[in-house]
């Protein structure tokens, strides 16, 4: 049975952003993240192609990461909307360093940068931890 880690639809709401990296971040891609992020999606044509590839790269991602007490869409909108507050850390039950976020601004923003890289990483660490 196949688990369901991540959300087409949270999938195509990042991706109307996607000529940032969003939506690669969220299905586990930072480095082609941070290429579409500083090409604009390469250059709006690499953007457009993600329109058809959403559907594979969520398999994918639902695949590669453990599913779990953590959800990974919660995460992904925290970190999005409030991550210089470092609610998606609280969330995750990661206290110390979600209260440093909070106090520093993400730690000078450089944290959540981080965190974009990471998040889905970290999220199936804590669930493989939580299932065991």
């Amino acid at each position: 049975m196949q688990q369901d880690t991540h959300s087409k639809v949270i999938g195509y709401l990042l991706w109307i952003f996607g000529f940032l990296g969003s939506h690669r971040f969220y299905y586990g891609k930072p480095v082609t993240g941070t290429i579409w992020f500083f090409t604009l999606g390469l250059f709006f044509i690499g953007w457009i192609i993600d329109l058809f590839l959403i559907p594979s790269m969520d398999r994918e991602a639902d695949l590669r990461f453990n599913a779990g007490p953590i959800d990974y869409n919660i995460a992904w909108i925290l970190l999005t909307f409030l991550g210089v507050f470092g609610v998606h850390r609280m969330y995750q039950g990661k206290w110390i360093t979600g209260i440093i976020y909070l106090c520093s601004g993400g730690l000078f923003f450089i944290g959540v940068l981080y965190d974009f890289w990471t998040l889905n990483t970290q999220v199936s660490i804590r669930n493989a931890e939580k299932t065991r």
